[in-house]
């Protein structure tokens, strides 16, 4: 089995068994905490984190995880897995479908594989830079609409408030409310949205497997600033994203910058 196929194979077989971790929880009897920042995080959680970290690296492959202490010998190693164990707690403490399992394979800083799986729905996304995408083992790409008229938009409720939900309404798109950006990227890298972006820094966890993903898609992905997204940087932050097709690229950074 050639390299890639084999991480695409992992990252499969991984998402399986988290997915089984999670389904022992039971919402009303859900250990919750949060941290500092007043975000929530779930004993879930923490058991997906635990169950990845020691199912994926292997020798001399880094491990970069919300739900683990930042080990910054990661920063040395040509491969490194990202992951979210839960994207989007609040939506999995709440019951609101969106939450997903968010695994990425980054090499020399380029997300070039992931999978985004959401247990509730029975959605696996998987894929890698030159092999494609498949939902639930079906092919998929992301949509041809060449321009903002008719395009759905995945946007949360936050951004629909600010100026970018008064930007959205003179313009003939559709909305689609998503607040988790795994799962958000997902749909565009399946051609079920045509768009999506967020202005603010983003983790690196929250968006790895998803620029894999729409990338392998045939879809183009950058960071706020235009540039390339970076991974495995310290610290792991990038600045802003937008995502979409690239036909419609163009179009959709002419809109943005028009706000």
């Amino acid at each position: 089995m050639a390299e890639r196929e084999r991480d695409l194979e992992r990252i499969r077989r991984a998402l399986h068994e988290a997915g089984a971790v999670v389904r022992r929880f039971k919402r009303d009897t859900l250990r919750v905490d949060y941290k500092s920042d007043r975000s929530p995080v779930t004993e879930a959680d923490v058991a997906v984190d635990l169950m990845l970290r020691y199912t994926l690296p292997e020798a001399d492959e880094g491990w970069l995880s919300e739900e683990s202490p930042d080990d910054r010998s990661r920063l040395e190693r040509h491969r490194v897995w990202i992951v979210d164990p839960i994207d989007g707690t609040r939506e999995f403490i709440t019951g609101v479908p969106h939450w997903t399992i968010s695994i990425a394979l980054a090499e020399s800083g380029i997300a070039v594989a992931g999978g985004i799986y959401n247990p509730t729905t029975g959605e696996m996304f998987l894929g890698a830079v030159g092999f494609g995408v498949t939902l639930n083992d079906v092919p998929v790409s992301v949509a041809g609409r060449a321009r903002m008229e008719g395009a759905v938009v995945v946007m949360s409720r936050w951004a629909q408030k600010k100026r970018w939900g008064g930007l959205l309404s003179d313009a003939p798109c559709t909305v689609l409310t998503v607040e988790p950006l795994a799962y958000s990227l997902a749909l565009v890298a399946a051609g079920r949205a045509d768009a999506m972006w967020s202005h603010s820094p983003k983790w690196e966890w929250d968006v790895a497997a998803g620029v894999a993903l729409v990338t392998a898609a045939g879809g183009r992905v950058t960071a706020w600033d235009a540039g390339a997204p970076a991974f495995n940087r310290w610290p792991p932050r990038i600045p802003g994203i937008v995502a979409s097709s690239a036909p419609i690229s163009r179009d959709l950074r002419r809109l943005l910058r028009a706000a």
